[in-house]
């Protein structure tokens, strides 16, 4: 039986969680979320900055990631064009 390349105990060189800071690794929850909304407070545990956080996880080369991108522009931006036809309908001609 051959024996094991790497010791148990022993990591290979190219672990990408091998880091000598105290950063959580980049999958923790609210790692995506920009400075500005860590300033006003927002953080994974808030609605707004867990939509926040989700949003800046995706990544533009993965098509799965287009696609709810845009499902979540129709789900936030159509209610908004509809309220601004409805003004318009009512205040208009």
């Amino acid at each position: 039986m051959p024996a094991a390349e790497h010791p148990v105990d022993e990591w290979p060189d190219d672990d990408p969680d091998d880091h000598d800071d105290d950063t959580p690794p980049s999958w923790f929850p609210g790692q995506h979320l920009p400075e500005h909304a860590h300033r006003m407070g927002l953080t994974h545990h808030t609605q707004e900055g867990a939509l926040l956080d989700f949003a800046g996880s995706l990544d533009s080369t993965k098509p799965l990631h287009r696609i709810t991108a845009w499902v979540m522009l129709g789900v936030f931006g159509l209610p908004v064009v509809f309220y601004i036809l409805r003004l318009l309908q009512e205040f208009g001609p």
